[in-house]
Parts: structure tokens; sequence; C-alpha cells
């Protein structure tokens, strides 16, 4: 009889963990390989896990709405004839497995600052006598509202003497803590965002946001799972990459009358409707093989120069929440290819229809916020990418037009183009003349082309 680690696979980029939604297989249940075995759910995208193989399920090692980081083992399947039920409760398990990782990782970190090499302190920190408590411990203490002194005084059960996670919450539930969670005006916690550097070096900087206090008319709103993920990966790319944005003003009257020309006979042949971000997309990839070093990645003091041009667009969900599904090697496409590309992920990822691989391999992004009705935008760079564009709405405006017969006011469609890079590869002449190049193909657009 051998058993099988059923391990949570990478579900898509920046996706580094997941949370079990539903067991679609009981303990003691015969799974066949590519049966559904568990719903698991990311910032991005929701999905079912199949087996990988054929057998009985024996262990769950997490529980429904407990999250996952990739690569933990989340099932045990036996493939042998006869199935060893778990000999402990799921419950059991997910703590025995939490204790142990919480073991480990605090004999790295105290490792670590025997060595006295800097770190120790973004990790866990010592007490002022000397004592060591876990980021958990520490972070469910500030929570509680239990001092340091408090912290010291505990005797822990964990390894020589180490307060525990278990220790903490008994002495919490136990009443016995000196500081009240009640006072008379409500505050929200301090949170922290661990941004990892990416420069090659194993260290952390821990940025504490400024305590709010709550007022008695106020609403507290829990942010939801995604909002969380966004928010962390939004706040990593500006501590990550240092930005730059340039804006350019482009006149798309030639687009705007084509497409009026022609939407109708499109639909009517293709059953699509065509927008106008298929079409800024084709000039964006132009400009993209003008200048290759705007499709890159930085990885420690590495470039890496994509092959692929995988532009992602930015999609607002109904949630309020946002995702990124990906058109891959959209230089390989027609204007007819790039129009059935973008209406397909758009309307999956708004009926959370988007698997795995849609939302993968993205080098270079776009949002279109001229949608909300915004003249222009600051993006933020969607990391590891090294740039992102914001496309302005259209509007009317009143223009100087040049001729061979003099210049004259005319009414014209104009829109904004914001580029955001990161300078720390993009300088300003690079990015600069990136999305001016993005501008000149729009304004060159051939009116007499077919569609």
């Amino acid at each position: 009889m051998s058993q099988i680690e059923i391990k949570l696979p990478k579900m898509g980029e920046s996706v580094t963990e997941a949370t079990i939604t539903n067991w679609l297989k009981n303990i003691g249940d015969t799974v066949e390989m590519d049966e559904p075995l568990v719903e698991v759910a990311t910032d991005k995208v929701d999905n079912e896990l199949p087996s990988e193989v054929k057998g009985v399920l024996v262990k769950q090692l997490f529980e429904e709405n407990q999250v996952a980081q990739v690569g933990d083992v989340i099932a045990i399947i036996s493939t042998g004839s006869e199935a060893d039920p778990v000999a402990s409760p799921p419950e059991k398990q997910s703590e025995v497995m939490a204790d142990k990782i919480e073991e480990k990782v605090l004999e790295v970190v105290e490792s670590i600052h025997s060595n006295q090499n800097g770190t120790a302190d973004s990790i866990g920190k010592m007490s002022p006598s000397g004592k060591f408590f876990s980021p958990l411990v520490r972070s469910i203490a500030e929570k509680e509202g239990v001092q340091i002194t408090e912290l010291e005084a505990l005797q822990g059960s964990g390894k020589a003497g180490r307060v525990t996670k278990k220790d903490i919450l008994s002495y919490i539930e136990s009443g016995k803590k000196g500081a009240s969670s009640v006072t008379e005006k409500r505050t929200l916690p301090q949170t922290k965002a661990v941004i990892g550097n990416s420069n090659g070096n194993d260290f952390f900087t821990s940025i504490k946001s400024p305590t709010v206090n709550v007022g008695p008319n106020d609403e507290i709103i829990e942010m939801d799972r995604m909002r969380k993920l966004i928010a962390e990966h939004m706040v990593m790319s500006t501590h990550v990459s240092p930005h730059v944005t340039s804006y350019v003003e482009a006149d798309v009257t030639k687009i705007v009358n084509w497409r009026n020309k022609i939407k109708k006979e499109f639909s009517d042949r293709e059953g699509e409707k065509i927008t106008y971000t298929p079409i800024f997309i084709e000039a964006i990839v132009k400009a993209i093989k003008d200048f290759p070093m705007i499709n890159v990645s930085v990885s420690g003091t590495n470039i890496i120069k994509r092959n692929n041009i995988n532009i992602g667009l930015a999609t607002a969900l109904p949630s309020g929440n946002l995702i990124v599904p990906v058109i891959k090697n959209a230089d390989r496409m027609s204007l007819t290819g790039l129009v059935k590309s973008v209406n397909e992920l758009a309307n999956n990822a708004r009926n959370n229809a988007l698997k795995p691989e849609d939302i993968q391999d993205g080098t270079y992004t776009v949002t279109n916020v001229g949608t909300f009705g915004n003249v222009m935008g600051t993006p933020i760079i969607n990391q590891p990418q090294a740039a992102i564009l914001a496309l302005g709405a259209i509007r009317k405006l009143p223009s100087v037009i040049e001729t061979p017969d003099g210049d004259f006011i005319g009414i014209r469609h104009k829109m904004f183009l914001s580029h955001s890079y990161d300078h720390r590869i993009v300088d300003g002449a690079l990015g600069g003349q990136f999305v001016r190049r993005v501008a000149d193909y729009l304004e060159q657009f051939d009116e007499n082309r077919e569609s």
C-alpha cells in the first residue's frame, strides 16, 4: 500500500495561497484519477482541484475555510487495496502540522538571531529581557491588548519555555490579561505589510500603518479575501518599484470614425462587438516590438527580457474587485483575434469563469480607466512586470488642425495615455518614447483598412 501526497499547485502569477472552500470527497471515499477532490479559492479564481491518482482519501490536512500555501500537502490518498482511515480527526492533524511548521520556522529564526546577522528582528523579536516571542504570539498579544510585561511573565510550554499560540490563547481565555479590550474610543489595530526584497538578500521590511480611530457612527467593513490580497499586491509593488508616469495626448479621430463605420458589419459577420480596447492593444503590441526593453521583469540584479508578448487586461468585477486576465501571444493575433480574446476574457472574468492559466504569464498590462469617465490615471505596476498603460476617456475637443492650406480649429476625438514604469530599469527616455510611439500608431491608423 502506498500513500500519495496531494499538494496545492501553483494557480496563477503571484498566487501564493488558496482557501479550501469545500471538500468534494470525505475521508474513506474512493477517488478516481482526475475526479474533482476539493474546491479552492484564490484572490483571482475559484477552482476545483482534481485527484492526481486513483485511490481512497485517507487524510484531509486542511479544513474548510483554512488557507494553504502553494506546495502544501492538503490531502493524502492511499492507492493500496486497504485504506487506513485517519488516525486523528482533521482538526488535530491541522493543529499538529501548524505546530511543526511554527517550530521549524522558529528554529531558523533563532539560528539567524544567534548568528547576529540583523534579520531576526524583522521576523520575530526579543523582549527587553531577551526572551523570544514568535510573530504569531506577538500579533495575538497586540490584537488582544496583552502587554509585553505580561508575555514575559507567562510560562511557555514550547521548546526552552517558549510561549506558544496555545499558551497565549489560554491566557486570554482565562481572562487574566491586564489590558482591557474595551476603551472609550474604539480603534482598529495596526497592520503590518511584509514586503519581500527582490535583490536576492533574505531580509524583510515591516511597515506599520497608523492606528485608526473609529467614531460611534462609523461602519467597519471587513475586507474580503480578494481585496486583502489586492491590497497586499499593490503595497508590495509601490515598495518594490520606484514608479514614474509619463503622459501623452493622442488624436484618435480616425479610429472613432473607422469603428463607427464598420461596427455593425463586424458584429453581423463575427458575432462579436468590437470595442476600442483591442485596437489600442494592437498599437501597444507594435510599440513593444519597437521597444522590447519595456517587455521585461527584474530578478535581483538581473533583467529578464520576455520573448512572448502577453498583454494583461485589468478588468473590474461586479464585486468591485479587480482581476487581470492575460491575452497570450498577442503579437501573433489579428485584430479580429484580439477582439474575440478581449471579449471572452472580460466575460469570463465577470462571470467568475476564468481558469488558472487565463491569469498567468502576463508581461505587460493595460487598464482602461476611460471606462469610468476618467481622463487619465497613475496606474500601479502589476508585478513582476515593468510597466503598465492606462487608457483615458475619449473626448471631443477643439483642436488646431494643420493642413497645406493653413491651420484651422476643428473638433477632434482625443484621449490621454498614462504610462507608469519601473524606474530601476526603465528611464524617462525609454518610458516616454514608448508611450509616444503608441500614440503615433493610434494617430496613423488606416481608416480604409478592412475590418
